[in-house]
């Protein structure tokens, strides 16, 4: 196959049709290489006079790449950080997906409070990686009932996290990190907090998958109970 103007080895069954898991297909970029890639179907193209390989014509597998939205994948942090809120609290974990940059973005939130998990995945039309993760971290904040409860914001993305609270110069995207800001400042107890990306953290992987889904689907299902 062809991804982005480079020739890959793709994962596939015994039909020849590409191996899709959780939204992505294992590529190597040769056969020698012990690295495993994820890449979404979409960004892949055939080749002519493609030949179907056994599994052996490649070395073992090492560790994966790029997840379905194309970023990198990076090592566990040693404590993970929570997957469930705690008394009043209100747990949010916020993302957002491009394909191509610009190109058709989407986001994902997940929410966990006790009255339950709610997730959100939202299509926004032609944008940036960064518009789709100040959205994301924007209907979080709107979504938020009761503003005296505290939230706890998890992103993955320094970008957004410097423009909102580290006085970063916002050069684009004025109007929506205004936006965000007067969203959250709403939100009496608030904290931005990072999150590695793709590096296996379970609920920020979700946020990612329901990203990644909105972009793949150009459909915005809109906020459910989970």
């Amino acid at each position: 196959m062809i991804l982005r103007g480079n020739r890959v080895l793709a994962r596939c069954d015994d039909r020849g049709e590409l191996a899709v898991a959780r939204g992505t297909v294992e590529v190597r970029y040769g056969p020698s290489s012990p690295k495993a890639y994820r890449a979404a179907p979409r960004n892949l193209e055939p080749t002519a006079g493609a030949e179907l390989l056994p599994d052996d014509h490649c070395v073992e597998a090492e560790a994966a790449g790029p997840s379905a939205s194309g970023k990198r994948k990076k090592t566990a942090p040693s404590v993970l950080p929570p997957s469930e809120a705690t008394g009043d609290e209100i747990l949010v974990y916020a993302d957002g997906a491009c394909s191509g940059n610009p190109g058709p973005a989407g986001l994902g939130v997940v929410m966990l409070q006790r009255e339950g998990r709610r997730e959100l995945s939202e299509y926004l039309g032609q944008g940036t990686n960064n518009i789709a993760e100040l959205t994301a971290i924007l209907r979080a904040a709107e979504a938020v009932e009761e503003p005296s409860r505290p939230v706890r914001i998890y992103t993955d993305s320094n970008y957004s996290i410097g423009v909102l609270t580290k006085g970063w110069k916002v050069k684009a995207n004025k109007e929506l990190v205004a936006a965000v800001k007067t969203g959250i400042a709403r939100l009496r107890d608030v904290e931005l907090r990072h999150v590695p990306g793709h590096a296996g953290v379970p609920l920020n992987e979700r946020a990612d998958e329901l990203a990644v889904e909105a972009v793949e689907s150009r459909t915005s299902p809109g906020w459910r109970a989970v």
